[in-house]
């Protein structure tokens, strides 16, 4: 069972040619691009968070497959649910979900076959065509993540180390950052959860945002795949940008904030 676009013409482009436009437009980045063990990128709108996503997978040398790791916005299906089988469309056609990387999945920790909880969720869908525009043929292992433990999440981080020490692939942590904070709020709460981020430091991460009540919605996607991340050889990351969606719209009341940062 193929998954169809939930929010095309809504989050980006719905017209094959628009939207391959846009997001070549938005990788056009002049910064070389690098082997990465992971990524955290935002996903809203393209209009509001595209800038980020696009300048972050423009530094990567996307490989032939990925793990995309998102929140359950929709509180739909299992707290930790893995789309099963066939694929996922877009405008840009259809990215096979790997056989492969998805039964590797299986058997890690809390981990359930689950269709429910992607059905309607967009934070997953977005990343798709940056995926498909900087590595055309990729294929993809999807997870969305509920509620979670720090503890749970920290098994569930290495059990996917364990699922792909042997199978080469991108993880991708899709998050925003701050929701409907004043500008200056968001920066300095996101800038304390950044911190925990770019210093590989994934309890660090979940408590921050828990202690400071950061609304980082993704922060356990986050933790998640810096757990599998640093058990995959990780070292370093680094932040490529930082924006709110009030450097589109020009509310500095009320912004959601957005970064894009790479695993080394």
């Amino acid at each position: 069972m193929d998954r169809e676009p939930a929010v095309a013409g809504r989050f980006y482009p719905a017209r094959r040619e628009e939207l391959a436009s846009e997001v070549a437009a938005l990788l056009a980045d002049t910064t070389r691009s690098a082997p990465a063990v992971a990524v955290l990128a935002p996903h809203a709108g393209y209009v509001y968070s595209g800038g980020v996503a696009g300048a972050t997978y423009a530094r990567v040398a996307v490989p032939e497959q990925a793990v995309v790791l998102c929140p359950n916005h929709t509180g739909l299906g299992a707290p930790v649910a893995l789309w099963p089988d066939g694929g996922w469309r877009t405008p840009l056609g259809r990215v096979p979900v790997d056989p492969d990387l998805t039964a590797a999945l299986r058997a890690c920790p809390g981990v359930r076959e689950d269709r429910a909880a992607h059905l309607a969720e967009h934070a997953l869908e977005v990343q798709l065509p940056f995926l498909q525009v900087s590595q055309p043929g990729v294929t993809f292992a999807a997870l969305c993540l509920g509620p979670l433990s720090v503890d749970a999440c920290i098994a569930l981080g290495e059990g996917i180390a364990r699922a792909l020490r042997d199978r080469p692939a991108l993880l991708v942590a899709s998050s925003d950052m701050s929701h409907y904070v004043p500008a200056e709020e968001a920066r300095l709460k996101d800038a304390r959860a950044l911190e925990r981020f770019l210093a590989l430091d994934a309890r660090g991460l979940f408590e921050t945002v828990e202690r400071e009540d950061i609304s980082m919605c993704g922060f356990i996607p986050a933790t998640v795949v810096l757990t599998a991340a640093r058990a995959l050889g990780a070292t370093s990351a680094e932040l490529v940008r930082y924006a709110n969606s009030g450097d589109v719209n020009g509310d500095l009341e009320h912004v959601v904030g957005y970064a894009g940062a790479v695993v080394h």
